[in-house]
């Protein structure tokens, strides 16, 4: 299948990316790396009269480490990411989960701001930021706003971001002393989308725990380290709290045992 008939239009700055949003609206998508948006447009999932190509407009670039963040501008490619993250100095978090993020062909064109403004629950990406506590930044003409991850995921392929708003940078928290990181998966194929995915910050009295793959959005619990009993119990609670579905890759059970098994080992080996 072909796409529907649209309009290119290839944005020289962020003033006629959010002249161009504010004009079309719910008719205009994003055009950054084109990794999951040339897909949704072959199936004719998404139908826009109007493509913004934005990945030569030097303005969104950028990447900024200062203030205890990296941030991250909406044409910034994963495989630049990837470069910067990869000694774990900075984000340690993201230098795991970049290795199973696609490929590296993908990395090459596709963007960090894209994969976020997707919202993929199976994405790596999106559960980083989640569970790191990161935030996105949007812009319109009439105002910028900074909305926190746990509230801009909002659903399958749904997030906080309006109509006429730019997911202008996102902004992931630099790595924080005495805490460790860890992040596993399981998908059908290196490079393929999660069945399950587990990303984890540790210090010594407790872990933060994100999940991909089971909900409808990653979700994030914050849990109290004790006993490996009393994990075990937590780490049960969750399994049924996220409302496992099946599905044509995995069952509900499956994911359920994936959440219990992988979080015991993932924060034993990193409490340890």
């Amino acid at each position: 299948m072909k796409p529907a008939a649209f309009d290119y239009i290839r944005a020289d700055s962020t003033e006629e990316i959010l002249q161009l949003l504010g004009e079309y609206g719910e008719d205009a998508r994003i055009l950054a790396g084109g990794q999951s948006l040339m897909a949704a447009l072959n199936m004719r999932l998404a139908q826009p009269r109007v493509l913004i190509d934005i990945s030569r407009v030097k303005q969104l670039s950028t990447m900024r480490v200062s203030g205890g963040w990296l941030t991250l501008g909406a044409a910034v490619t994963q495989n630049a990411v990837e470069m910067i993250v990869r000694d774990e100095s900075t984000v340690p978090l993201l230098a795991q989960a970049f290795p199973h993020l696609g490929h590296f062909q993908t990395r090459n064109r596709g963007t960090v701001c894209g994969s976020i403004a997707h919202a993929d629950p199976s994405a790596e990406l999106p559960l980083c930021l989640a569970t790191l506590g990161g935030s996105v930044q949007l812009r319109s003409r009439r105002r910028r706003r900074r909305v926190a991850a746990s509230d801009f995921f909002q659903g399958v392929l749904t997030t906080a971001r309006e109509p006429d708003e730019l997911i202008e940078s996102v902004k992931f928290p630099l790595t924080v002393e005495h805490t460790r990181y860890g992040f596993v998966e399981v998908s059908m194929r290196h490079g393929d989308f999660a069945l399950v995915a587990l990303a984890a910050a540790v210090t010594d009295k407790e872990v933060r725990l994100g999940v991909g793959g089971v909900a409808d959005r990653p979700c994030v619990e914050t849990l109290q380290l004790s006993s490996a009993g009393d994990m075990d119990a937590a780490l049960e609670d969750l399994a049924w709290k996220l409302d496992a579905q099946d599905d044509q890759h995995a069952s509900a059970r499956y994911r359920r045992h994936l959440v219990r098994k992988l979080g015991a080992k993932l924060i034993a080996g990193l409490h340890g």
